[in-house]
């Protein structure tokens, strides 16, 4: 899970299953896409979220 780490900015310490998981999300979100603007499209229309650690 992501950890938030605090400062002056709110930073996401991100595990390797996080990113894969997010990996994961954009493989089967995009797969079908054909080209860059389309992919943007896509991704716009689709929220990807991370399990936060508290």
């Amino acid at each position: 899970m992501a950890k938030v780490i605090e400062g002056k900015r709110r930073l996401l310490l991100l595990s390797t299953d996080d990113i894969l998981n997010v990996v994961r999300q954009y493989q089967n979100l995009t797969y079908k896409s054909c080209c860059y603007e389309h992919t943007r499209e896509i991704l716009d229309k689709n929220k990807i979220f991370l399990p936060e650690d508290v």
